[in-house]
C-alpha cells in the first residue's frame, strides 16, 4: 500500500474541510472545487452530449473503439458530483479501456428527490440504445451513489424488458442505504464518507422513504441474469461491507462477480489516482475487465 502517498491526500483533504451551515449549492461548489485541479489523462478529447435529462460529457481518445461505451456514474451521495468533478475517473477509464466513456450527469437532491436520480440513469442507457449501440458493447460503471445507479439500471432493464448491457463495474457502491451491514458500525473512524455525511445524503435524497427501497437501492432487488460484474471497494471505509453483500448475493443468484478489496484504500480512491497508485490500479484493472467483456465482433 502507498501509505505516504494516501497520508498526504488525506492531509490536504483535512485542510479543506466542507463549508459549515452551507446550502446545496455551496456544498457542490466546494465538491467541484477540491477536484478542479486533479489532471485528468492527457490525450482526451471532451464533447458535450445530450443523453438523457441532463446530458454527458463524453470522453474519446485518438484510438478510442466508437462501437464500443461505458456509461459512467459520479458519485456523490445524489446530492452533489458532476461529470467534471469525476473527470479524471472517466478520462482514464477511457485510457484504460480503449473505449469512450460517457460521463452522465443526473439531477440532484434535494431539489430532485428519489427516485429521480435513478430514473435519469435508466435514460441514458436507453439513450445508448436508441443511438445505436450494441447492448453487449456496452458497460455501465459508477462509483458511490453512481455504482449504485449503474447497478440499479441494469435491474430496471431487465424489469422493464431491456436487454443486459455486457458489464459493469462498481466502485466503492453505495447500496446499504439502510446501514444494515457491519462496517457502517464498525469503521467509524474511515476519513472522506463518515456516517454523519451518509446520513445526510440519505435524508436528502430518500426523506421518509423505504431505505431498502428497489427505488433508491438495488441491493435487495433480484439479480439473476445481469451481466458479469467487477466491484472494487477500500477496506478503510464504511461502505465495505456494501460490495461484500452484493456480491455474496450476485454469486449466488448465478451472476459472475469478482469483488477486490483494497487494502487501506478508502471511499472512491480512484479520484487520487494521479497522485495514489491504487487508485489508477483500481482504474486500470476496471479497463482490463472491460475489454475482456465487451463484445468485439459487433
Amino acid at each position: 500500500m502507498s501509505k505516504a502517498q494516501l497520508e498526504f491526500i488525506l492531509g490536504i483533504s483535512a485542510q479543506n474541510p466542507p463549508p459549515e451551515n452551507a446550502t446545496p449549492g455551496m456544498m457542490r461548489d466546494w465538491f467541484e472545487a477540491i477536484n478542479a485541479q486533479t489532471p485528468i489523462a492527457d490525450g482526451s478529447m471532451i464533447e458535450r452530449v445530450s443523453a438523457g435529462p441532463c446530458g454527458g460529457d463524453m470522453i474519446r481518445r485518438a484510438e478510442t473503439d466508437e462501437r464500443r461505451l461505458v456509461i459512467y456514474y459520479h458519485g456523490g451521495g445524489f446530492f452533489f458530483g458532476s461529470s467534471r468533478s469525476h473527470r479524471v475517473i472517466a478520462s482514464h477509464l477511457a485510457r484504460a479501456s480503449g473505449v469512450g466513456v460517457l460521463a452522465a450527469d443526473y439531477r440532484l437532491a434535494p431539489e430532485n428527490p428519489a427516485p429521480v436520480a435513478h430514473d435519469d440513469a435508466l435514460a441514458v442507457y436507453k439513450w445508448a440504445l436508441a443511438e445505436g449501440y450494441d447492448p453487449s458493447t456496452i458497460a455501465m460503471a459508477g462509483d458511490s451513489a453512481g455504482g449504485n445507479l449503474a447497478l440499479s439500471v441494469a435491474v430496471r432493464a431487465k424489469r422493464e424488458g431491456l436487454p443486459q448491457p455486457g458489464a459493469l463495474v462498481l466502485m466503492s457502491p453505495a447500496l446499504d442505504l439502510a446501514g444494515e451491514g457491519q462496517s457502517h458500525h464498525s469503521m467509524t473512524d474511515a476519513p472522506l464518507l463518515t456516517p454523519q455525511l451518509m446520513e445526510l445524503f440519505n435524508s436528502v435524497y430518500v426523506g421518509a422513504g423505504d431505505r431498502r427501497s428497489e427505488l433508491v437501492t438495488p441491493l435487495h432487488s433480484d439479480l439473476s441474469g445481469l451481466p458479469p460484474t467487477l466491484v472494487h471497494v477500500g477496506s478503510w471505509e464504511i461502505l465495505r461491507d456494501d460490495s461484500v453483500t452484493v456480491v455474496q448475493r450476485l454469486t449466488a443468484a448465478g451472476v459472475s462477480a469478482e469483488l477486490r478489496v483494497f487494502d487501506g484504500m478508502v471511499h472512491s480512491w480512484q479520484l487520487f489516482a494521479p497522485m495514489l497508485d491504487e487508485g489508477m490500479q483500481s482504474i486500470e484493472e476496471a479497463g482490463m475487465f472491460i475489454r475482456e467483456h465487451l463484445r468485439f465482433d459487433a
